[in-house]
């Protein structure tokens, strides 16, 4: 199979009777599992072992999700939704979610999550088809979930997209954590997964990332300002090869003002613009 960034997820070849169980299908139900040791968003990227505890929570939490996301299936027919996670603790910025990406299902078979994630300790960065057992199973800051069911229009739109190859089209590298909302030099997981949602809703219009940032300034999005200081920047710059601030404006990174792309952001903008509903959480 040729290697294009993306992993595909295939059906499990069996279910089970207890929920741990189930969840675990879920998880283990990939063609080609990559562990989150390797790939990281949104959470820390430290080389711990994978506990039982850890396991059971994360596969419980995917359960929980996958049985909330099943239920708006059969009342509403959704199809795709944003699923978030707290993979770190970010009050300090003002944020709940850490990372984001979109779980689609078609009519018969599973959900599946399209996300980016950052390879551990390096600046590359490659685009998932996961399960949800896979999208939670890490030691997660809060196992709690958050569900935004999108318009119809943005949902049709979604779907016709992510389950294509047109999925890579925004796919870019170097990786930088906090890359710059409006800029072309990095990317970062949240990033894609906007400028992505630009591309779905105008596939003939946007080819490109610039053409896709300009789409999402028309409609009023609003990446979050983090106040992040030029010490703290120094050294994150200096330790990790994952984390950049040449790319943001000169007057902006003096300032300490980061402008970068959120969870919540993206989730205030979608209700606001009404392209989606009201946020949801799945604890």
């Amino acid at each position: 199979m040729q290697n294009t960034g993306v992993v595909q997820a295939v059906a499990p070849a069996r279910s089970s009777s207890t929920p741990i169980a189930r969840a675990l299908v879920l998880a283990l139900g990939t063609a080609l599992f990559a562990w989150a040791g390797s790939a990281q968003a949104g959470r820390s990227c430290e080389n711990k072992p994978l506990t039982a505890d850890v396991m059971a929570k994360g596969l419980n939490l995917a359960l929980r999700t996958s049985q909330a996301l099943d239920a708006e299936f059969k009342k509403n027919g959704t199809q795709v939704v944003l699923l978030a996670r707290q993979g770190q603790d970010l009050s300090k910025y003002e944020l709940q979610y850490s990372h984001y990406g979109w779980a689609y299902k078609s009519a018969e078979g599973p959900w599946r999550v399209a996300h980016k994630l950052n390879e551990c300790g390096t600046a590359g960065g490659h685009v998932y088809r996961q399960g949800l057992g896979e999208f939670f199973l890490d030691d997660l800051w809060r196992y709690e979930a958050v569900i935004q069911v999108p318009t119809p229009a943005v949902q049709q739109a979604l779907l016709k997209f992510l389950t294509a190859p047109t999925v890579l089209r925004l796919q870019s590298e170097p990786y930088s954590m906090i890359s710059y909302a409006w800029g072309l030099k990095y990317q970062q997981s949240n990033q894609w997964a906007t400028e992505t949602l630009a591309a779905a809703m105008e596939p003939a219009a946007i080819q490109n990332r610039a053409q896709a940032q300009t789409w999402l300034q028309a409609r009023g999005y609003e990446p979050s300002t983090l106040i992040i200081r030029a010490f703290s920047r120094l050294g994150g710059r200096m330790t990790a090869a994952n984390i950049a601030f040449d790319d943001h404006p000169n007057d902006k990174r003096y300032a300490s003002r980061i402008e970068t792309v959120t969870v919540d952001s993206v989730t205030q903008w979608l209700q606001r613009a009404q392209l989606a509903a009201p946020v949801r959480t799945v604890q």
